[in-house]
């Protein structure tokens, strides 16, 4: 199943629970899963169907009773050891720390100092971890989003009277395609734009998929001319479906070859889908190595920063790039060896493909002293795709 966000109107927390609860999330399941998953229970959801400029929509509202002001590490312990599943956990997890990492750089202090009183301690956990719950109830696998528009003129917080985008939602949305509008208000709060930038895989048009279903989610304002809503439309890819990449590339001839495994790794873990390493020949013959990063826009500065930092390179290229991605999926095979995570594709002739992991494989071949291709082949045959 795949989600793409919308946002024309910008985004917000209660916007994304709204689109959530509109797209079939029950509001009590979500408030119960909450509250007995954190022990948080100063708050209530209160939904109602509103009209935006034409288009009804979900608003839900944070009705906060509890006004305790939670710093980042107390929000961190309380969802660790919540009852959340490992997979909301994780992406709330993500979220919190995208989120405290922006404050923590434009008010100049640790992360774990971040109080979230611009935002209500509740209404922070609640917008969060509800979204990353309704997603995971909808079976979201994968997210793509819109440019998102952004607001104008200025903002009153605890700080004063701020411009418009906030500071901590630019600093959230470094390496994002974004788009002014003069709506006169803030469209993108830090919430909305720490949910847009931690889910999603890619921005753009919406991608070749089967529509199956779209929530509309409201924000607290009626403007004028333009329906203040967040659309989240949901469906599935099609068997290869075509999205927009990011090619960022460097030419090294004089760094250590020992570093390149390093850098691929720590390349990974800022998002990166595909790094590659080519050998090519520089000026007056010298053999050097061509670094290739795959990645999305959303990581791009992530991935120039580490390559800038961390290797001899002086320089990148960077450009974008079409790719057909074929509908994929992750699956557990039983075998004999025992359970194996594999990779299920569907390929445009309608059959499907399985491919275990390596690191599953690994993981047996090391317990049962096999060799890994043993395993890898073992595997196969139980399928039916092996010899």
């Amino acid at each position: 199943m795949i989600a793409y966000l919308d946002c024309f109107s910008g985004i917000s927390g209660d916007m994304t629970l709204g689109a959530l609860v509109d797209l079939g999330v029950p509001v009590d399941w979500l408030e119960d899963r909450i509250k007995t998953s954190l022990s948080l229970t100063g708050f209530r959801l209160q939904v109602r169907t509103v009209d935006r400029s034409g288009i009804s929509a979900r608003k839900v509202d944070v009705i906060v009773d509890d006004t305790t002001e939670r710093d980042y590490a107390r929000i961190r312990q309380m969802i660790q050891t919540g009852n959340l599943s490992a997979a909301v956990a994780e992406t709330s997890l993500a979220m919190f720390a995208r989120l405290a990492a922006a404050e923590a750089k434009i008010h100049g202090c640790p992360a774990d100092a971040v109080h979230f009183h611009e935002l209500g301690g509740v209404d922070a956990i609640v917008d969060i971890v509800g979204a990353a719950l309704g997603f995971d109830y909808l079976g979201i696998k994968t997210v793509r989003a819109s440019s998102i528009a952004l607001g104008s003129g200025t903002v009153r917080c605890a700080h004063g009277t701020l411009p418009v985008p906030a500071p901590a939602t630019v600093a959230i949305l470094e390496g994002v395609p974004a788009y002014g509008t003069e709506s006169g208000c803030e469209l993108v709060t830090p919430t909305g734009a720490t949910i847009v930038t931690t889910l999603a895989e890619g921005y753009g048009v919406l991608p070749d998929m089967v529509i199956e279903k779209t929530g509309y989610g409201a924000g607290h304002r009626d403007l004028k001319g333009r329906p203040n809503v967040l659309r989240i439309i949901t469906g599935r890819l099609e068997s290869a479906s075509a999205d927009t990449m990011e090619m960022v590339e460097t030419c090294i001839d004089d760094m250590n070859p020992e570093v390149f495994g390093y850098v691929s790794e720590r390349l990974f873990g800022d998002g990166a889908a595909d790094v590659y390493m080519v050998p090519v020949y520089m000026k007056k013959g010298r053999p050097g190595t061509m670094l290739q990063v795959l990645c999305s826009r959303a990581n791009q500065s992530a991935v120039i920063e580490r390559i800038l930092n961390e290797t001899t390179a002086i320089g990148v290229r960077h450009y974008s790039v079409q790719r057909q991605v074929l509908e994929r999926c992750a699956v557990t095979v039983s075998t004999p060896l025992g359970p194996v995570a594999a990779k299920q594709v569907r390929t445009p002739d309608g059959n499907v493909r399985i491919a275990p992991e390596y690191e599953a494989c690994r993981k047996i071949a090391a317990e049962k002293n096999l060799p890994v291709q043993s395993v890898y082949n073992a595997v196969l045959r139980h399928i039916g795709q092996g010899k």
